[in-house]
């Protein structure tokens, strides 16, 4: 019996390895663990840019967005998917990167934006409803010339779970 429970422990002790067990935070830093897509933003003036975004799709991912990261490579970040139109706010009490949001609309149109400091529990919402959130480095929107009334192509099959 005594080489079973030894194989069982070694078994054991390879998986949790395996797993990754440890990190200051669980091991889990929620990066690179959704799906991704490229979205195009385009200005007035028909200047395209495009985004790989992670897709937070469901409560829970929402919910925990970009917290606990270190880092946002220039030209990622995470687009925030609802079934409906919703008016629920952000805050970036665990979230140490500085970002800037954009608010869109149902039909695509970036409502507004605004730009987030890191660690803080200042509620940010915009006046009117949205259906998307899209949330990238701080300064990225006027990096690229855009802001209120430019449009994002959002493919269709990016849909809230």
């Amino acid at each position: 019996m005594r080489p079973a429970f030894v194989a069982v422990v070694a078994l054991l002790l390879a998986l949790a390895i395996a797993c990754g067990g440890g990190g200051g935070n669980g091991g889990d830093d929620g990066g690179g663990t959704l799906p991704t897509a490229t979205i195009t933003l385009v200005d007035a003036a028909g200047k395209r840019a495009e985004l790989t975004v992670e897709l937070a799709r469901t409560a829970a991912e929402r919910s925990r967005g970009l917290m606990f990261r270190e880092e946002l490579a220039e030209e990622r970040g995470m687009l925030f998917v609802h079934q409906g139109e919703t008016k629920g706010g952000f805050w970036m009490k665990d979230t140490k990167i500085a970002l800037s949001i954009a608010f869109i609309a149902g039909d695509g149109t970036i409502l507004e934006t605004q730009d987030m400091e890191p660690l803080s529990k200042a509620l940010h919402r915009p006046v009117r409803t949205y259906r998307w959130a899209l949330e990238v480095n701080q300064g990225w929107f006027e990096r690229h010339g855009l802001g209120s009334g430019d449009r994002v192509e959002i493919p269709a099959d990016v849909t809230a779970e």
